[in-house]
């Protein structure tokens, strides 16, 4: 999959660097700001089954 997508971006090694971070960086925000916010809710992390006793 990354040599596909390394052999699709234009320009040199350098080039193609800089797009891949760059795409990298966009993915990861997407992720925390609106994926993560969105699933947080619907996974059990709050469910906590020990008891004050």
């Amino acid at each position: 999959m990354y040599g596909w997508i390394w052999r699709h971006l234009p320009g040199n090694a350098w080039v193609k660097a800089l797009v891949s971070l760059v795409l990298a960086m966009a993915v990861i925000y997407v992720l925390f700001q609106y994926v993560f916010p969105w699933a947080e809710p619907l996974l059990p992390f709050n469910d906590v089954t020990v008891d004050n006793q």
